[in-house]
Parts: structure tokens; sequence; C-alpha cells
């Protein structure tokens, strides 16, 4: 059972006791990502998130921050997405307080130091060189890229390069303060802990007061007309790869969307698992490619599906041809009861080993808070799962597997368009 309280300065707390954990997780988010920044600021959400493990007034650096909480032996980190941004330590349930200290200390009292601004703009742009130089890390973000193309929800979330050294302190100051508000945090705190003792710690770490009334900050809403109609391949040339990773998809649904676990369970079928049709057709059967898996990305307004294969740079005509084909026979065909209750099954299983972990648990909740129309416990989630039928199945996948819609990004050694546009013309 969950519990919910609000402050007088407007920030949420979420507690999600279960009894006999040893753990406990601390999980702060905003609502603010890549998708609310300008095309010029790019990047900005992303580089304030690396700042605030920087250095407080009572934790001067970085060290004092990591030293603390190494000090209790705690796992702790942080993630910049497209909507929201997160700040988690997990802990033994014991260390709860110094969790909150810390966190607090971070989001209230970050000094963002000029020196450490410069600095940590080379760890950035260090970490952008990775994931776009590694294709397996990249392939996402490309393909979305593509899909999205000039609206925000196409940008990068770390920013490009010539954004990152462009970066402003003053501006990135600016920023930080117009979203880090408290009536835009929502704090979660799962595992061993105690409802009352929570809400008085919470209340005492974070004496957050809102200096003016400002203006909500919103984000622009996707519509299809932002985007280019019918097929679309997108290539990122690189020479020297013998493997190119595929990411092959389209619009999907957005959260609180009705068919949303039809849709789930339908990925799950098509891509989900080892014993997925995807992964014994394209791996098991042909041997083209080591790992090959469908799955769902949901956005408030949006949502889109993703199959990702990895294959040589040979193979990747006759992959696409696989892929293509089981995509047409599920909207033909369907699929079996063997197959629905096996996902079912799959996922309930899944969900059960995940919530064991206290971190999972305040990830749930603190999602849906964001998100949701409203929230609703992992049994909640689990009924509506078992209630979705084969035709809601196989409805959800004539409504997502559009082949004159199909959008197609490849990292590999390719320049030319044509051929690989041809491939999914054929299915038109």
């Amino acid at each position: 059972m969950y519990h919910q309280t609000k402050f007088s300065n407007g920030l949420k707390l979420i507690t999600v006791p279960v009894e006999d954990a040893k753990t406990a997780a601390v999980l702060i988010l905003l609502p603010v990502g890549s998708r609310y920044e300008s095309a010029s600021f790019n990047g900005v959400s992303h580089f304030i998130e690396h700042m605030m493990f920087k250095g407080t007034v009572k934790r001067p650096n970085s060290l004092a921050i990591s030293r603390e909480l190494d000090g209790i032996g705690a796992q702790y980190n942080a993630f910049t997405g497209k909507d929201h941004t997160g700040y988690w330590v997990k802990s033994a349930k014991e260390n709860l307080k110094t969790g909150l200290d810390v966190l607090a200390d971070m989001l209230l009292n970050s000094v963002f130091d000029k020196k450490e601004f410069q600095r940590e703009k080379g760890v950035i742009l260090e970490e952008i060189k990775m994931y776009q130089e590694n294709p397996l890390l990249y392939i996402d973000e490309f393909f979305e890229f593509l899909l999205f193309q000039k609206h925000a929800l196409g940008q990068l979330i770390s920013g490009h390069l010539e954004n990152v050294r462009k970066m402003s302190h003053k501006r990135l100051i600016e920023y930080q303060r117009l979203f880090y508000r408290p009536e835009r945090v929502t704090v979660v705190v799962a595992g061993g802990i105690k409802r009352e003792q929570t809400v008085n710690l919470v209340k005492k770490f974070f004496p957050w007061k809102c200096v003016r009334k400002n203006k909500e900050v919103q984000y622009a809403p996707f519509k299809k007309r932002d985007c280019q109609v019918g097929l679309g391949v997108k290539i990122f040339y690189k020479k020297d790869l013998e493997q190119t990773q595929i990411a092959l998809g389209g619009f999907a649904y957005p959260y609180n969307h009705s068919k949303l676990e039809a849709a789930e369970l339908l990925l799950v079928i098509l891509g989900g698992n080892m014993s997925s049709r995807l992964f014994i057709e394209v791996r098991e059967k042909r041997g083209l490619a080591y790992d090959v898996g469908a799955y769902l990305n949901k956005y408030q307004d949006v949502g889109n599906y993703v199959i990702r294969a990895g294959v040589d740079k040979n193979k990747v005509g006759e992959t696409i041809e696989v892929i293509l084909s089981e995509l047409e026979k599920i909207k033909k065909n369907g699929v079996t009861k063997e197959e629905i209750l096996r996902a079912k099954d799959y996922l309930e299983g899944r969900m059960k080993i995940s919530f064991e972990d206290s971190s999972a648990l305040a990830s749930w909740y603190g999602n849906q808070s964001l998100f949701a129309d409203s929230i609703i416990s992992p049994a909640q989630k689990l009924k509506k799962i078992r209630k979705v039928t084969q035709g809601q199945i196989q409805e959800a996948a004539l409504d997502l597997f559009r082949s004159k819609k199909y959008k197609m990004a490849l990292i590999g050694p390719f320049k030319e368009i044509k051929p690989l546009l041809r491939i999914l013309e054929k299915r038109v």
C-alpha cells in the first residue's frame, strides 16, 4: 500500500512501506528533460544532472558526496530522460536518513562552481562521443531522431557536441532555478520504512521555500504532422563496422492509453524474450543475429515500438525481410491462446522478481505519479494484463504495424538508402 503526502511548499512525497524489507530506496523525480529544451540549449537538463554531484555548501566537492554514500555501502546515481530527471540512493533501511540528507542537500544547496562547470564539459563531451561511437548504445536515440525529426522528442538527451561546448554557466543556473522548484518535485521512498517517520524526515530535509510563483513550464505536445509521413530510412554511416545495428518501428500508444496492455503483450510475443517469434526466426532458425528483440517507449502524448537486431553487414537485407514477414503474419493471423498465456505468465513473473527490489518499487510509483492519470499497484496492473484478449492483441498489431509508415534506422557501412527503402516498399 502506498501513501501520498503533499507539503505546503508543493513538494509531493510517496511512501511505499514493504514489510520485512531490509533496504530503503529514495528516488527524486522532476518533470524535465530534453523535450523541454530549445534546439540551441539542447543538453542542459543532462548537464545539470552532472553538476548536482559536484558539491554543495555542506559537502564542498564530489568526493565529499561519494565518500558519505560509499561509507554506508549505498548504491546511488542519477539519470536524465526526454521527459524526466531522477536522483536516487538505495541503502540499508537503517541508513535512510543519510540518503535523504545527501539528496536533499544536492537539490537545495548545489553550488555550481564555475571551475567544475568547465571541467565537467570535458566529461560530458567524452560521454557523447562514447555513445555515438558505440552503435549498440546509440541506435535507440538515432531511431527516435528519425521518428520525431525536428520535434523536441527527436533531440539527443545529452545534446550535441557543439551544444555542450557553447553551454553557458549563467544560463544553466537560470534553467535549473526555473525547473528545480518544490512544486515540481516528487520524492518516493520505498522499502523497509515507516510512513510517519519518513514524512518527518522529508519535512526536515526539504525546507524548500517557493521564492516566487512561477508559471508552469510545459513542453510542446507532439503531433504527427510534425514529422514525415510514410516510409523512412536513415543511415548513420560507419565505414569499418562488421555488424550493423537495425532499429525498425513506428508510432505506438502513449501513457494512459486503453490498449497499452495489449501492446505490451504483443511486443513480448513478438520479441520480448528468448522464446519469442523474432528470437526463434532470426536467431535460432537462421543464425542471423546474436541479439534481437522488440519493446515499447512511452511518453505522455505519444509512444513508439522498436524492433532491434545486430547483424552481419552482408545479412541486413535478409534480416529485414524476416522481421517484416513476422509483422505481416501477426497482423493477418493474430496470436495463439498458448502465446498469450505464456506472455502473461512471463510479465507476471518478471514483475514479481523486479518488485522485490525497493528501487524498482520506487520507480513504479514515481513514474506513475508523473505520467499516469492515476496510480495503480503492481497487482492492479497484472489484473489489467490478465484481461487482454486475442482480439485486442491483433487489433494492437493492426494499429502499430502499418506497412506504409515503417521507419528504419541503421548504423553501419552503408551509404545508399534506396536499396533498403525498396525492401520496405515491397510490403506496402
